[in-house]
This record gives structure tokens, sequence and C-alpha cells, in this order.
């Protein structure tokens, strides 16, 4: 999942997804009063929304599980903490927000019971008031195609299968290393999982949620959803 070439072409290709995504992300944290203090970001990947947040003076800490990506969002984002882990697996600190941006919880090895375990976690961590913000994909018309994307160093090939619940990529990467072109492969499972299913286990936890399309300009992508959910603040 994400070996040292694939995650190379993420970070020259593929960041300005987040980096377009901040503003829209910083709005929300100021929406719910968000104004400092400590933001985990599940599947931090190669930091640069880490390094947005530590920039406007957040605490930061990142969780991936690719140690490749982690060695970029080291150089991003230097002021973050961060650990390598399965964001199923790993325990939450208490902060006072939440992400997990580009589907992050639809990667294997997720299924419907670890991903309210996530919920559950994510709630039990969270300030009053906090948030949690994330996208997934979710159910549609079943998806099947080919696409590829290239840079002045790389190239990369992806072809899309859904299968039941399930979205399959795989990806052939080329990659330019002393003057010659390398070539890798990776296949990436995905959860596909019904909207109604989110939302009704973040509500059944105690979570006030709403979602969009996008955050602001930045689209996750065709199918994907965005969650956006606040714990209830404390009453008198």
């Amino acid at each position: 999942m994400y070996q040292r070439d694939l995650a190379y072409i993420q970070h020259q290709g593929f960041s300005e997804f987040a980096e377009a995504a901040a503003p829209a992300l910083l709005q929300i944290l100021r929406s719910a009063g968000i104004t400092s203090g400590q933001v985990v970001d599940l599947g931090c990947g190669d930091g640069t929304w880490l390094r947005a947040l530590t920039h406007r003076g957040f605490m930061a800490t990142g969780i991936d599980r690719s140690a490749e990506l982690l060695a970029y969002a080291r150089g991003a984002a230097p002021r973050a903490v961060l650990k390598k882990n399965s964001v199923h697996r790993c325990a939450l600190p208490p902060c006072h927000a939440i992400t997990a941006l580009g589907e992050v919880l639809s990667y294997e090895p997720a299924t419907p019971a670890s991903l309210r375990r996530v919920f559950r976690r994510a709630h039990a961590a969270l300030r009053p008031g906090g948030v949690f913000v994330f996208d997934v994909l979710v159910s549609g018309p079943a998806m099947s195609y080919l696409t590829w994307r290239s840079g002045r160093s790389w190239a990369v090939m992806v072809r899309v299968e859904e299968r039941k619940n399930r979205l399959i990529r795989d990806i052939i990467t080329f990659r330019q290393v002393q003057g010659r072109y390398r070539r890798s492969q990776e296949r990436h499972r995905l959860l596909v999982v019904e909207p109604r299913f989110v939302l009704s286990e973040l509500r059944r936890i105690g979570f006030v949620v709403r979602t969009a399309r996008a955050y602001g300009r930045a689209a996750p992508g065709h199918r994907r959803l965005v969650f956006i959910a606040q714990k209830k603040k404390r009453t008198a």
C-alpha cells in the first residue's frame, strides 16, 4: 500500500487535492469554534494538510500505514507528530478535530464493523463540540474503467473494477530512476458503503451530522461523499 514509487507519485502529482481542500477544512473548524488545539489526520499521506494546520498554529498528529508517505510528511510538516499505524486499529489521542481525506476510511481492511469502531473511537477522543470530517466511497452504479496520468519523471495507469461492495484498483507505475523507468504494481481494495449506514451509525453514537459533495472547491471524486460530524456540546 503506497510503496516507494506510488508514494513518490502521490507526493509529486496528487497532493493538490489536500492543498485545495485546506481553506474549506479550516472554515469548518472555525465554524465549530475550533481555532487552536489538537487535530488528528488519519491517513495523512505526504503531510500537505498537516503543513496547513501547523502553519496556522494547530498541534497536529498524522497517522498513516505507509512509511514512504510518512517520510514525505516529515519534510512537509516537521512540527507534526507522525505515527505509522492502520487508521482502523490506532488509538486516538484527546483532540479537538479528526480528519480523514481522500477516502482513507474506505481502504482495506475496512469493513462495516471496523468503521463502527473508528466512529466510536473518534467520538471518545473528541472534546465536546469537536468535529470529525471525512469522505468515503459510497454506493452507486458500478464503476469499470481505465485511466492514466503522467508527470515529468513518472506515469501511472489504473484499472478500476467494482464487485459487489468492493472497488478494486490495479495500479501500474513508472518512475524515472537514474535515466531509466522503473515499473511497479500495487492493488488497492476499497469498501463501498451506503450513505444511510454511515449517517445512522454516526448519529447513533452521538454525532450531529451533515454531508457535502466537496471541501469547498475541492471535490474528492465521483461517488465520494463528505461527512461533517460534530460531537454534541455539554449542556449546563
